[in-house]
This record gives C-alpha cells, structure tokens and sequence, in this order.
C-alpha cells in the first residue's frame, strides 16, 4: 500500500529518459557536433559525456571492506637523525607506515638514505617494528643490499621476521627501465633476484618481496595503459624468475605486488586501479590459480607537481590520494607540495600526511568496498583500460618480454609518443597546470623547504647492458623555465620583462581578452600592464608603460576598425614587437601589414609564444 503522505519528491515529475537529456543538449549545441562533449584519453579512446548505470556490475576484490588503506609517509632525509625523527613524528601522528627512500632511487628526487647499516639501524632507531608499522623500501640496482641489511637488523633486535610488515620493493627490471644500464643480462640477474626473494621468505618475512612499479611509465609521461602493461610485464617476469628458481607459483604470485602513480585526473587513476587487480587476475587465471587480490600501493604523481604556486600541488594531490584511496589502493604514499622545491619541511610532510588521515578520518572514502562498481562512467573507462593495456602487455610479450622490449626500445618508443602528445598539450594549454601554464602568480613567494644539499651515489655499477633510460619528468618544467628567466632578468635589472595591453573599445569590450592575454603572457614571467581602460592616446600610454612589447585587446568589430591604427601607433612608439589578442580570421593579411605581427588565442603554442618573446626581448628584457 502506499503512503501518499510521504511519496518522494520525484513522484510528481515523469521519469526522465536518454532521449529526453539528448533534446536538451542538442537545444543547448544549437547544431553544433555531440561529439565536442567528448573527451579522448592519451590511450585514444573517447570518455562520453553521460553513461547509463552499469547494473549487472560487481565490486572487484580488493582491499578489505571497511580496511582504512596505509598512511605512508617518505624517509628521505640525508642525515639519519633528522630522518628518524621525521619517522617518529610521522608515526606519533598519524601515519601507519614508513617508506624509506635511499639515495638513488626512482623517487628520491635528489635526496635519499645513504644505504649503509649504520644509516638504516640508526634511522629506525625507535621505531617498533614489530608494531604493525609498514615498511616500503625504495631502492634501486646499486642499493638493493639494503634488504639484505634490514633482515639483518631485524634479526639483531630479536624481533620474528613475520611481525614485520615489509614490502621489500626488489625491482631490477624496474632499475633498469629508470637507469637504462644493468651490471647484468636478465637471464644472469633473474636467479639472483628470485634467490634474494627466496632468502626472504626462507627467513620468515611475509612479503611481498619484488615490486612491479608503473611510476617509472608516469614519470616519463607515458599513459595509464602503458604504465598498466609495463607492470604487468614485470609482474609477469618476476613471477616466471621465482617459479624457475624454486618457488611454488602460490608463494611466487604472493610475493609480488605493484606500485602505481595516483594523478589529478581523478576518474582515470581511479579506472586505472580498478583495471590492475582485474588484469592481474586474467594473469592468475592463465596460471591455473584462484584469483585474489592483490596488494597495490600508490604514490602521488611527480610528474603533476609544480614548483611555480606549489600550494596548488595540495589540490592535485588530494584529489589523487582520494582517487587512488576510491579505486581500491592499500597504502598511499602522498608526496609533500614542496618536493619539486627542494627536501620538504615539517609543515610541508604534515600536511601530505594530514591530507590521508582527513580522507580516511572525517570523509570515510574507506569504508565503502569498491564504491565505483555499477557506475556506467567508471565501468567504461575500467575497461578501455584493460584491454588496451592487455593489448600492450600482449605486444611486450610478443618481442621476447619486458626486459627484451626495454633493449629493443619498445616501451620507450610507445611512451615518447605519448610523452609528445602530453607536452604540446601542455605548450597549447589544453592541458592545464593551475598556477602554471594558467592563472600565474607572476609575484608569488616561493615556500621554504630544509638547507639541504642534494645527495648522489658516489659510483655507477659496471654496465654489462644498456638500453635507453625512460625519462623522469615534470609537465611544468618548461614554463618553469620560462619563470625563471624572468627571475634572473628581476635580478639582474631591477624590473621583469613587460607586456602593454592595449586595451579597445569599453571594459565590457575588451575585459575578457584582457584577462587572457594576462594569463597568457604572465605564464611565462612576463609582467601583464594595463588592460583595465582604453588608454587615449594609446601611444603615449605604452611609451609611459617603459613595455618593450604590445598586446591588441578587443572585440572582432573593433580589430577590423581600429586595429591597423593602433598598431601603428604602438610601432611608432617603439614597440619592439605587436601581438593580438583573438583568432585573426580573415583580417590576418590586413593585421599582419598594419603591424601586428603575433597572435595569441585559445590553443594556440602558448610555449613558442613566449619562448620567441625571450628572444625578441634580449637578456635584458
């Protein structure tokens, strides 16, 4: 029977259909295409503006129903003191877990532990190992010793190895993608590394042991299939090394987990994680074994943070800690929003740590099992995902394995192309940098980070293979360079490089240009004057301006009318050079005779632009 005292509010409206939302957005188009509101992925395929709920969906096995994920926190100081009292802070306050980055490794980011005993016992001075703390170890090739001396360590304290939580992090395959060298051949280091494992777990320690990192594809710009297909060609290979070196393929497939980079783009890293444990477990399969999940640790992306308005990275990085916490990961490493600046402080490490406990604490993103299940969106991109990485994974396997197409180039080839694709992207800021390549603070201050000079392993090891190294990127670096030589122009001369913007028409004319070509200009350190009134005569306010450079800001109506003159009077006053803000169309002839000589719009090389701009302007500006 039904209560007509408490019908719900939908109740007086028909239910809405596709087709009903269809007219609207059409009405909305006025004839222009649908597929404008479509989104590509860099993997290539499209993300459609509305999806229908996936019902016959089903949660994917993964972290525990209502299981908070790991708080990690990085160790990364080069003094061992100040690192173990980082750790203990760290631990005191909130976090679960300790990553221990020594010099060298992928992530270090110019710091790092020195990977001695000494170091190691001195730094976990304190810390209760057997407590339930996580400990993650970043490594790389010439420091994978430091396993073998944390299971020493352990043994000296008197303390079970399997009261341990270790996450060894051996990853060779790994080292040789980041360095592009190898003191040995895969065939020569593969019964190595399954012997290291093996000590391991001979020793009591739970694992897992060898790590399948996909940071190495993100940090060199490649896509999420590729980061997906390289770490399940490692995980592939590892597990093959351990079966062949004497390990149960249960144990082998227990004693491997991956690492995957957590972005801004919220909806593909939390996809990416969904489509992991379900490529994994088409491996499982293909094995004979019984699926379970596997465990997937996070770190946000390097290749997102910025050192120009660093306060933004606590945006990007939230959003990735949530997505990566959504998608199902069970520990995340949160990098500190200072880390592209230097060794990051006290404050900078708790509000990464902080960022975690308030997700998990006061939103409670853990509690819910696989939250995107059912969600047409999320379902679609999962699945795009997975078989374009399996698709991928299939072609590694086909030129003789991961460590095979590493020395053919094949990996590096498929991310160079992407890499490509990202950075014109970000050069035409399509792809948006909040703080850089959009909306600048052309006077910020720059956050303090700890006196702390950059640290580096004093030896390479003997190469006896080698192969192209996959880069270790920022999206932000170029503009950042940019910045930096208007910094050294400030220095150097007292003043920045300047742009007039010679403003046309009424504010309500030329306010939205004006606003662009500021943001435009001041994304690469050159300071925006005027543009808040049409200055009479325009001449004599860019000679006022002291501007070396000059920026037409009007409506269409206006160019065809005015432009041409007060080009002329810009050039007539000395302007060096003349841009105009707005597609030239047709006129571009008559502009370009008149004077104006670049044009800057939506889409267009933000980066040339301005790299061109330095070069009209002088190392004076």
């Amino acid at each position: 029977m039904t209560d007509r005292d408490n019908l719900p509010p939908a109740a007086d409206f028909a239910p809405a259909t596709g087709q009903d939302w269809r007219k609207l957005v059409d009405a909305a188009l006025k004839g222009a295409s649908f597929e404008r509101l479509e989104s590509h992925t860099y993997d290539g395929f499209a993300i459609e503006p509305l999806y229908a709920r996936a019902a016959a969906a089903r949660a994917i096995p993964g972290r525990a129903p209502g299981t908070a994920w790991s708080v990690m926190q990085r160790v990364d100081h080069p003094d061992p003191a100040a690192a173990n009292a980082q750790a203990l802070d760290d631990l005191k306050n909130g976090a679960t877990g300790l990553v221990l980055v020594f010099v060298g490794a992928v992530s270090a980011n110019g710091f790092g532990l020195d990977p001695s005993p000494a170091t190691l016992a001195r730094m976990l001075d304190g810390v209760h190992l057997d407590a339930g703390v996580a400990i993650d170890l970043n490594l790389s090739p010439p420091t994978r010793h430091v396993v073998r001396d944390f299971a020493a360590l352990v043994k000296s304290r008197g303390i079970a190895p399997s009261a341990v939580d270790l996450r060894a992090s051996i990853n060779p395959i790994g080292g040789f993608a980041a360095a592009g060298r190898s003191p040995k051949p895969w065939e020569e280091l593969a019964p190595d590394f399954a012997a290291m494992v093996g000590r391991l777990a001979a020793d009591g320690f739970r694992g897992p042991f060898a790590v399948a990192d996909g940071r190495i594809i993100h940090n060199a710009g490649g896509s999420e299939a590729q980061e997906l297909a390289f770490a399940l060609a490692s995980a592939v290979a590892y597990l093959r090394a351990l079966e062949a070196g004497g390990m149960a393929l249960t144990a082998a497939r227990d004693a491997i987990y991956f690492r995957l980079s957590a972005d801004a783009d919220q909806f593909l890293t939390m996809a990416k994680f969904r489509a992991a444990r379900k490529l994994w477990a088409r491996i499982e399969q293909a094995c004979g074994l019984a699926p379970k999940p596997v465990m997937i640790a996070a770190e946000t992306a390097w290749r997102m943070m910025t050192k120009r308005d660093p306060y933004a990275n606590m945006l990007r990085t939230t959003i990735a800690v949530a997505a990566a916490g959504l998608g199902g990961a069970d520990s995340i490493t949160a990098l500190p929003h200072t880390a592209a600046l230097g060794l990051p402080d006290a404050f900078a490490r708790r509000i990464a740590r902080n960022t975690q406990l308030l997700l998990l604490e006061e939103s409670n993103l853990f509690r819910v099992a696989d939250p995107a299940a059912g969600s047409g969106a999320l379902e679609a991109i999962t699945q795009e995902l997975s078989t374009g990485a399996w698709s991928l994974f299939r072609e590694i396997e086909q030129d003789g394995g991961v460590w095979t197409a590493l020395q053919t180039g094949l990996i590096q080839r498929h991310v160079a192309a992407v890499r490509a694709e990202r950075e014109k992207a970000i050069a035409r800021r399509t792809d948006i940098l909040t703080g850089t390549n959009e909306y600048p603070d052309i006077n910020e201050t720059a956050p303090a980070v700890l006196d702390v000079a950059p640290v580096t392993l004093p030896t390479k090891e003997p190469a006896a293979v080698t192969a192209a190294a996959l880069p270790r990127i920022r999206l932000a670096e170029p503009f950042e360079r940019l910045r930096d030589a208007s910094d050294k122009i400030l220095a150097r001369t007292g003043a920045r490089p300047k742009i007039f913007l010679a403003a046309l028409g009424k504010p309500a004319d030329f306010s939205a240009r004006a606003n662009f070509a500021k943001n435009f200009f001041e994304a690469g350190g050159i300071e925006a004057l005027g543009g808040d009134e049409a200055p009479s005569p325009l001449g004599s306010a860019f000679k006022a301006s002291r501007a070396a450079l000059a920026c037409l800001c009007g409506p269409d109506r206006m160019y065809d009318a005015e432009a041409a003159g007060a080009a002329a009077a810009l050039k007539a006053e000395g302007a060096r050079h003349i841009y105009l803000a707005g597609r030239p169309g047709a006129r571009e002839a008559a502009l370009k005779v008149a004077g104006v000589q670049s044009f800057i719009y939506e889409g267009c090389d933000a980066l040339a632009t301005l790299s061109a701009a330095y070069d009209i302007l002088g190392p004076n500006g």
